[in-house]
């Protein structure tokens, strides 16, 4: 049996799809179900039975304090609750170049892994890279007196679906990485040039445009690649340009 907590995320709810398509039982952990990871009410019950957990959970804030607070708590949950529940294995979803971050939600991401990694259940870090999703995300977030304003950020945008796939077949297989597995889209993508396709589609003519934060002590990061995956990573499309054409949200 396999638990996926945050069911009901952006990619968790992908991952419980593809688990139950291929015939797996599932349990969601969400607060709809009745299961809170942080407070840690209902996740005993949860668990019962459990063989591997897959950790979709990601923090409501961009706060570095708030997000490290939730990630570290929600962590001790399952792996403390989960061991006295017989879980067997944990598959943490995590962001590609994310140990190369030193502030804000990265290094939030940071203090998960470790934190999923110094418990007693033994642990697989699946890292993708950004979702074709959150760039419809950061166009509503960026947009500002009519102009939509972005980082210069590289990255290898891929489908939330395509990272679920991935995120099953490890959690059904017997992985034994030690270094975590990388997911990610099929080609680099230049993150204001996705944006553009993204007002395109909806048929918009608002100007987008690629900006640093200079209070940001990561943002060179953005720009030289970081965010790129590594020569061993799982390539997968469906390209960026493919989706946003397909009419996918």
């Amino acid at each position: 049996m396999i638990a996926v907590a945050g069911a009901t995320g952006r990619v968790g709810h992908h991952i419980v799809d593809v688990l139950e398509e291929q015939g797996h039982e599932v349990v969601a952990i969400s607060r709809s179900a009745g299961v809170d990871v942080v407070t840690g009410d209902g996740l005993a019950d949860a668990l019962r039975g459990v063989d591997v957990v897959v950790d979709a959970t990601s923090g409501a804030s961009p706060d570095q304090r708030a997000a490290t607070e939730f990630f570290t708590t929600a962590t001790s949950n399952l792996q403390n609750i989960g061991a006295k529940a017989g879980v067997q294995r944990i598959v943490v979803i995590s962001i590609i170049g994310i140990d190369r971050f030193t502030a804000g939600y990265g290094a939030a991401k940071q203090a998960h892994e470790r934190a999923m990694l110094a418990g007693p259940i033994p642990v697989t870090i699946v890292r993708a890279a950004q979702f074709h999703e959150f760039v419809s995300q950061l166009v509503e977030a960026g947009m500002q007196n009519g102009t939509v304003y972005l980082p210069k950020m590289r990255t290898q945008l891929v489908a939330a679906r395509t990272v679920a796939e991935t995120v099953a077949g490890v959690a059904i297989g017997a992985s034994d990485e030690s270094s975590p597995i990388e997911v990610a889209g099929p080609r680099e993508e230049i993150l204001v040039e996705a944006a553009r396709l993204v007002v395109a589609r909806r048929g918009e003519s608002v100007p987008v445009e690629a900006v640093s934060n200079p209070d940001d002590p990561d943002d060179a990061l953005y720009e030289q690649g970081a965010l790129l995956p590594g020569p061993n990573a799982i390539l997968a499309g469906p390209t960026f340009a493919d989706w946003v054409a397909s009419g996918q949200r």
